[in-house]
């Protein structure tokens, strides 16, 4: 090594990190605000036309949901429909595609497409609805308990109870939860499910015959 190149390699002093980066942390300084400007633009610009669009296909398609033999349509799209299949992978990321996924959920339930049922509810973000979102949880309970997955029913009816305590979803999955419980020989845990909704949810449909799953359940303690 020669005499001027020893003068120019220097050890590096303590503190100098910045000095010696100042190109790369203005490059990556530069990346960040380019990376922000594309999200704003993103969410602003991208995703508002999106959802705009994926709003109006969705409309159409709404009308087919509730119909099981228009099942078929609704999932895959017929004519100037566009189906809730292809809603909720062009427009990921959009309310249109999220509420897609929860209709799909529940289509495949109907027909008995159970798997198919897990993995569209999977995909469901929750969007703050008290009644919406238990309910997508729910679902996703009746598909594993169809599956006979009753330990993974168990904890989708559990999740969907404590999301929301409410007089409409509430009642039902606790009997749900009571039911996969019993499945499983949890018997203890059957009859809390269902003495929930003798004291908590008294004026409810499940409610009016629930003394006769109680006294079931309690039998298998004693």
């Amino acid at each position: 090594m020669s005499a001027t190149e020893k003068e120019t390699v220097q050890p590096v002093k303590k503190g100098s990190f910045i000095q010696e980066n100042t190109k790369s942390l203005a490059f990556i300084a530069g990346a960040i605000i380019v990376l922000i400007g594309i999200f704003i633009w993103y969410q602003g610009v991208y995703l508002k036309n999106r959802t705009e669009e994926a709003a109006s296909k969705m409309f159409k398609v709404e009308q087919l949901v509730g119909v099981d033999s228009l099942a078929n349509q609704a999932i895959k799209g017929e004519g100037g429909f566009t189906g809730l299949e292809t809603i909720a992978t062009e427009y990921e990321n959009t309310k249109s595609a999220n509420l897609a996924n929860l209709y799909l959920g529940g289509i495949y339930l109907r027909k008995g497409e159970y798997q198919k049922a897990v993995d569209a509810l999977s995909k469901y973000s929750a969007t703050g609805s008290p009644v919406v979102d238990p309910l997508a949880l729910g679902l996703l309970g009746d598909a594993y308990s169809e599956l006979k997955d009753y330990k993974q029913a168990a904890t989708y009816y559990k999740k969907a109870i404590d999301k929301s305590s409410n007089k409409f979803t509430s009642p039902i999955f606790l009997k749900k939860l009571g039911l996969v419980n019993e499945a499983q020989k949890d018997y203890k845990g059957a009859e809390e499910a269902y003495n929930k909704i003798k004291t908590q949810f008294p004026e409810s449909a499940e409610a009016q015959m629930i003394d006769s799953y109680i006294g079931r359940a309690a039998a298998q303690t004693k």
